[in-house]
């Protein structure tokens, strides 16, 4: 997708509004700036601030901009307690 999107001069920028893809997006847009770009410039990421207590190591955004996450992964490992209260349809979430 970004290197076809680099290619026609198209911007890209990934939607990260549901709970984990700001998680994951970070990652596409680390990608895009590393391997395609090399710029900042011209560059965006959707970013939803909601849902990011859930996850183990969640996204960080410091001055408008997505930090590089520091533990290795996609960021994306979910708390046990998040998973074992919205298990559908057992989770104590579901039975309130």
């Amino acid at each position: 997708m970004l290197l076809l999107a680099a290619k026609f001069g198209v911007p890209v920028c990934p939607h990260a509004g549901g709970i984990g893809l700001c998680e994951y997006g970070q990652h596409v847009s680390l990608i895009d700036y590393i391997c395609v770009s090399g710029s900042l410039d011209n560059r965006m990421i959707e970013f939803a601030d909601h849902l990011h207590e859930h996850f183990k190591d969640p996204v960080v955004v410091r001055g408008d901009r997505y930090m590089a996450p520091t533990a290795p992964g996609f960021s994306i490992e979910m708390l046990p307690a998040s998973l074992a209260a919205f298990e559908f349809p057992i989770g104590a979430e579901w039975k309130k």
